[in-house]
């Protein structure tokens, strides 16, 4: 049983990290590209989209995450998995205090209502967002190296 909850926390916790290393390495720059409406319309819509979902996958993980290292406490890599534990935490709660406050704002924006300060606004999202995914790709190495 161990081992299935070992295995399904690493799972989400990486297909996670992959979706917001994707974020900040594929899908922005994408979009930043594009023209300036349309840049600011897309980032509108996945903040609406991730910010529905993502609260759930965060604290779904970190809630993996706790039953792991609950149930292997006297295993091998608990320490990692506790490690991983103080990660996710400190990922979610860079979320609530800096991320969520911008996306918040930002995924009403139109370019007929968006602010004069609109594009600092993404770029310090932005900044933080990259914080955040070297935060849980740690947590995730932490997982990955518990395993072996």
């Amino acid at each position: 049983m161990l081992n299935a909850l070992e295995v399904v926390t690493t799972v989400v916790v990486g297909v996670m990290v992959g979706v917001e290393f994707s974020v900040a390495f594929v899908v922005n720059p994408i979009l930043g590209a594009l023209p300036v409406d349309s840049y600011q319309l897309g980032r509108a819509h996945g903040g609406r989209m991730l910010g529905a979902v993502m609260p759930f996958w965060y604290i779904g993980s970190l809630v993996l995450v706790a039953l792991w290292a609950a149930a292997g406490r006297h295993h091998h890599g608990a320490g990692l998995v506790v490690t991983a534990g103080a990660l996710l935490v400190t990922s979610v709660v860079m979320s609530l205090l800096l991320l969520v406050p911008i996306n918040n704002r930002t995924k009403a924006w139109t370019p007929e209502n968006r602010p004069a300060d609109w594009r600092e606004q993404m770029d310090r999202w932005d900044r933080f967002h990259y914080v955040r995914v070297a935060v849980i790709v740690a947590a995730f190495a932490a997982l990955a190296a518990a395993l072996v």
